[in-house]
């Protein structure tokens, strides 16, 4: 079926992946961890409701991170922050890999991941209301017009984010394109469930507790901006 002449709203709930899977090769310290490390801290995909303090062995709050690359800024975070559980999300096993190596170099207990569309995850897997915090950091920007229908930041997909975050629970965006922060911008101020912490149309200054990536010093070196994006469930 093709895909002109369809609503973002109708791209979504057909189930289309908002993402290229780009596998890549693992190295060989990503697979010894994966197959190591897996059976302890993965998540495997069920479409049924995930039971979060069965899952960490705790009740301490739980933040999501979609997306989280090799998962360096994800395993910061989780180190920095002890009493909070932190579960990621990302469908490219090298970048599961590369974050349960991290998990295990840095003594981490407080992190679990998924190997999975962060649609369907979110969709099938956490409950509503299960949420302190959800972090979508630099996602794909489908950069091309005709591919902006793709980008994950959509009407439909942020009112289900937002019901799955606690009252007071905060949803967190950063991008370092323009166009795509707009958008960002557009869709999560008309959502009525969330308040820009900044006020109406406004962005942030990057938070504290996100790190600095690599990626993203050389974008500064380079004059490149960064946008980020942080709501507050009412």
């Amino acid at each position: 079926m093709s895909e002109q002449g369809q609503t973002p709203g109708e791209i979504f709930r057909r189930g289309i992946k908002s993402f290229v899977l780009r596998q890549g090769r693992m190295t060989k310290g990503q697979q010894r961890a994966y197959d190591l490390l897996w059976p302890r801290y993965g998540v495997p995909y069920s479409p049924e409701p995930l039971d979060l303090a069965k899952l960490f062995g705790n009740n301490h709050p739980v933040w999501l991170e979609i997306g989280f690359g090799m998962g360096q800024s994800l395993a910061q975070m989780a180190e920095k922050r002890p009493q909070e559980n932190f579960l990621g999300v990302e469908v490219h096993k090298p970048g599961v890999g590369a974050l349960l190596m991290e998990v295990e170099k840095r003594g981490l207990t407080n992190v679990r991941v998924s190997n999975h569309d962060a649609v369907e995850v979110v969709r099938n897997q956490l409950p509503p209301e299960s949420l302190a915090g959800i972090m979508v950091l630099f996602p794909d920007p489908w950069h091309k017009k005709r591919h902006h229908k793709r980008r994950l930041i959509q009407p439909p997909f942020v009112e289900l984010l937002a019901s799955r975050l606690q009252p007071g629970g905060l949803l967190h965006l950063a991008t370092d394109w323009e166009d795509y922060a707009e958008q960002m911008l557009e869709v999560c101020d008309a959502e009525p469930s969330l308040e820009n912490v900044a006020g109406p149309g406004q962005y942030h200054p990057r938070p504290d507790w996100r790190p600095l990536t690599k990626f993203e010093q050389r974008g500064q070196r380079l004059g490149h901006g960064v946008w980020d994006l942080i709501y507050r469930k009412r």
